[in-house]
């Protein structure tokens, strides 16, 4: 419960100082000046009084009640403060200081005793390594940052200067502000999931905005933005995209798995408006905050220049958004009012029609607004200029229309963005237009990537039902015979099934698979391949050599016995040869695959999220083109679906330039058997599927590699 740390109604200064430079004067000299609602605790042993407050020799000195410590005392300090915080009954800590985990093994061990500590006496943490927090509702401002601006936006941030960023970006555009911003520095107690959790519930919160640089529990935090989404907007920039992270020698899903991928895939199947640009965090938070979402994916631009409406409209399409299929009835209305010179088509150009007038503005956002094909409102432009550029009489029509578009915006059925040339100039009309919440942008990108976001959140809760929660039922579905396949692994010290056992084991869930069998002779091999029909394929089999093709382990087409016993023969020694010490257990046996088209279908345990899966195209296409698209599991058959969509390759499933698709169905299939075999067996590590041949009815997984947790 952190409503007695965000929500304090008393805060503690652990550290307090005469020093003017020092966080511990600072501190409560901003919380004075800001006005604090609450009572403010000086705390240092050499001191009597700081900035008229009386001053504590320790924590525990303080005769009424402490919601809140900040500490400002060094790293080594902090353990034994914790202490004395946990015997006063402290509520929570903000941990201002740096030297933990960042600065390697002695610091990490320092932060699990500052952990332990605050663990031990029931004290939650902020931080640390955090700027501080601030709750612009009660004016505690434990950061020090001047005037930040009230408004409806709670702010979670790994960076003090992104923080600062932000904050002084809403405090320039004089419109939008925040409820809470919290730095929440190293996570090392409480979670970014449970500030979630604690903003979901607070009222005066519509929008949460956050900056994330790394994330200790991400699985946790997924399922709690599935919660929270649904109910207020989530925007959030994920620095460190470029990382490729570690690499897996077990299978290729661990080598493709980029971070990047990975996180931005989950981040918005749970909701999450993910952002790529600093510079359109703030805009969009803004705009999610005050604006209700699209609904229909459909917007109408209103210009007063073909240039702007045109890159309104290419901008808007790029990113996925469609132009409202204006009605009849919708054009025949604005030609009453517009010159005949006028484009009534989407993107509506007034063409000179507001030059005389610009409250007509207003009169063809009414009419565009109750289109019904029309799911929200850009306007582009001058506006709130016209007074400026022109005749300063012209402001009056310019305020009216404000007014006028104040008064549809305020209904929240449909979202009103403006993009005006003027939106840095003193104009009133532009002024009005914030009162009323409706964003106002120089940028031109800005503005079509804000109402962008508005499609995407729309989107996103039409679909909310058919998104999965990321929460497993292990081994609801584990079937007695997968087990000891398992087990059988287990008990020989084996982290690696052989490929007919991973075969069996798939296979027992519904995997279409040829299983073919395991000859430990060259006689044996002859047997099993008289009783396939057609050619075989033969491959090394051994716990030793994962990458059997890399061994020379791997021969394709044999046909007859002799052929099979040469085969043999020459998979052995070229294992023998490739790895002296292998356990080599034989050489499997199997039907020979027809051909088809190649994908791939790959687990891996991700740091932060836990079990995700991979799709792509595959065979040695897998590594050269790296067209596979990452989600984190369990999926749903809308998730399986979408998956295959995401990637180029996409379109070759349907068939082209006259050849036959493939079947998606079934790979729609196996793609959730993958995500029922992860969630039936916990003991999994990785899946590596590849290839398997799709064909136009059914496929075949060919190969199977299975590695458990170690």
């Amino acid at each position: 419960m952190l409503e007695h740390v965000l929500n304090a109604r008393s805060v503690a200064i652990i550290g307090a100082s005469k020093n003017k430079t020092k966080r511990g004067y600072q501190a409560i000299k901003t919380l004075l000046a800001d006005g604090y609602e609450g009572e403010i605790y000086p705390v240092n042993p050499k001191e009597d009084f700081i900035l008229g407050l009386k001053c504590y020799k320790d924590i525990t000195d303080i005769p009424e009640k402490v919601d809140l410590a900040l500490i400002t005392t060094p790293a080594r300090t902090i353990p034994k403060i914790l202490e004395n915080c946990g015997a006063k009954g402290v509520a929570g800590a903000v941990i201002i200081a740096g030297g933990f985990r960042e600065l390697g093994e002695k610091g990490r061990v320092l932060e699990q005793e500052m952990v332990d500590a605050a663990k031990a006496n029931q004290v939650r943490l902020i931080g640390p390594n955090t700027s501080g927090m601030i709750n612009l509702k009660s004016r505690m401002n434990l950061v020090g940052i001047q005037d930040p601006p009230e408004g409806s936006i709670a702010l979670l941030c790994q960076s003090g200067n992104m923080a600062l960023t932000l904050i002084t970006e809403a405090t320039i555009r004089k419109h939008g502000g925040f409820t809470y911003y919290v730095g929440v520095g190293n996570e090392s107690d409480i979670k970014f999931h449970e500030y979630l959790a604690f903003f979901r519930n607070d009222p005066d919160t519509k929008a949460i905005l956050m900056y994330v640089e790394g994330m200790s529990q991400g699985r946790e935090f997924l399922q709690e933005a599935y919660n929270t989404s649904i109910e207020k907007p989530i925007i959030l920039l994920k620095s460190g995209r470029s990382d490729k992270g570690r690499k897996s020698a077990g299978s290729h899903t661990g080598s493709l798995a980029g971070m990047g991928q990975v996180a931005k895939a989950a981040y918005e199947r749970a909701g999450i408006i993910v952002i790529e640009n600093s510079d359109e965090l703030f805009p969009v938070a803004e705009t999610l905050s005050s604006q209700p979402p699209v609904k229909n994916n459909a917007i109408a631009v209103l210009a007063d220049g073909g240039g702007h409406a045109t890159i309104a409209a290419d901008l808007l399409t790029d990113y996925g958004i469609e132009l409202a299929d204006l009605s009849e009835k919708t054009k025949e209305n604005l030609k009453k009012i517009l010159p005949e010179a006028a484009s009534v088509a989407n993107p509506v150009d007034v063409a000179g029609g507001t030059d005389a007038d610009p409250s007509i503005f207003a009169d063809c956002a009414k009419i565009l607004l109750k289109d019904p094909a029309v799911g929200g409102l850009l306007m582009v432009g001058l506006f709130g200029g016209y007074g400026i550029r022109f005749e300063k009489s012209l402001a009056i029509g310019e305020e009216q229309a404000a007014h006028r578009l104040g008064a549809m915006g305020r209904k929240r059925s449909k979202p009103i963005f403006v993009h005006s040339l003027y939106s840095a100039y003193d104009s009133h009309a532009l002024d009005l237009l914030r009162h009323y919440d409706i964003p106002v942008h120089d940028s031109l990108d800005i503005a079509c990537k804000s109402m962008a976001c508005l499609c995407t959140y729309g989107n996103y809760l039409k679909t909310y039902h058919a998104k999965t929660n990321f929460v497993f039922n292990w081994r609801e579905k584990a079937k007695p015979e997968g087990k000891a396949i398992i087990q059988a692994a287990v008990d020989e010290g084996r982290h690696v099934l052989l490929e007919h056992e991973a075969k069996q084991l798939i296979k027992l869930h519904g995997a279409p698979t040829s299983v073919g069998g395991m000859a430990k002779t060259a006689d044996e091999a002859v047997d099993i391949a008289r009783k396939i029909d057609g050619h075989v394929v033969m491959k090394i089999v051994s716990p030793d050599i994962l990458h059997k093709s890399d061994a020379n382990g791997v021969m394709l087409n044999i046909g007859d016995d002799s052929q099979v016993k040469a085969a043999f023969d020459i998979i052995i020694e070229n294992a023998r040869i490739y790895n002296p010490k292998a356990d080599i257990r034989g050489v499997l046996v199997a039907p020979m695959a027809a051909k088809g088209l190649e994908v791939i279908i790959g687990t891996k345990i991700d740091e932060q999220f836990g079990p995700v899966i991979m799709y792509g195209l595959g065979g040695i296409m897998v590594e050269i083109m790296k067209d596979v698209t990452f989600w984190v599991l369990p999926v749903s058959p809308a998730s399986c679906k979408k998956m295959i969509e995401d990637t180029r390759s996409s379109v070759i499933l349907s068939g082209v330039r006259g050849q036959k698709g493939y079947d998606k169905k079934t790979l729609r299939k196996l793609l959730g058997i993958c995500s029922e075999l992860v969630e039936s067996y916990p003991e999994i590590q990785e899946m590596d599927f590849n290839p398997i041949i799709l064909y136009e009815n059914g496929l075949d997984v060919v190969d199977a590699r299975i590695i458990l947790k170690k």
